[in-house]
């Protein structure tokens, strides 16, 4: 499956050192651009699926660039900036932008926003997942089995949904850490054993088979209990 790509924008060449590392690291396409200008030309060649971009830049501040990369695209925008008052996220958010965050930040709600982005700009945002009885919408996040709606908590549905994109695949503990957790989460590794029992509980709540399998020092499956 080919990657996300992200275009960062800032002229911080440490910011944006760290963005493609962090980025990189949670499995996205990244590149890279330290002015307006330069940002703008590497858009409009390069086509990515978001943009992350700073609000204080020399020459073309991020509100401007924000306004033309939204006159020509709908690409998802992501506003860095340490201005935190309520009439900076409106400016920011009226220029185009579609979501703001403050700097200092923590990694994890980085990820976690580029995320939710790419998830509502998808074109299969509104795709239903399906395996055996079950079923997962991805734009209502409504999970069934047969008739029975089953309500989980985020980071369950995160993990099922991991698990509905691979069907029949085995997933170590480290690769689900990783996607539904995020790269610099400090987790114990124990916690992928743990939501894993939550949506058992849940998903066989009403008597149902088990889907999701444990291989012991492999990792985990979902399949029917019936298939090898």
């Amino acid at each position: 499956m080919e990657r996300p790509l992200i275009l960062v924008i800032d002229d911080d060449k440490n910011i944006t050192s760290f963005l493609r590392r962090a980025l990189s690291y949670a499995g996205y396409e990244v590149k890279t651009a330290h002015n307006g200008q330069e940002g703008l030309q590497v858009a409009l060649s390069n086509a990515p699926d978001l943009v992350i971009l700073d609000w204080l830049m020399p020459d073309m501040d991020g509100i401007e660039v924000c306004k033309r990369l939204r006159s020509a695209d709908n690409i998802p925008i992501l506003m860095l900036t340490a201005k935190d008052e309520v009439s900076d996220r409106v400016q920011g958010l009226e220029a185009g932008a579609d979501d703001y965050l403050v700097k200092p930040f923590a990694h994890e709600e980085l990820i976690a926003r580029v995320k939710a982005l790419l998830r509502r700009a998808s074109p299969d945002s509104r795709k239903v997942l399906r395996f055996a009885d079950l079923s997962v919408d991805l734009g209502t996040r409504e999970v069934k089995r047969g008739q029975r709606v089953i309500d989980l908590t985020a980071k369950e549905f995160d993990l099922l949904v991991t698990f509905m994109q691979h069907p029949r695949q085995v997933l170590t503990r480290d690769q689900l850490l990783q996607i539904v957790w995020g790269f610099d989460m400090e987790v114990e590794s124990h916690v992928v054993a743990v939501y894993v029992g939550y949506l058992r509980d849940k998903l066989e709540a009403g008597g149902e088979s088990r889907l999701i399998h444990t291989l012991r020092g492999v990792g985990y499956v979902l399949r029917e209990s019936n298939e090898k």
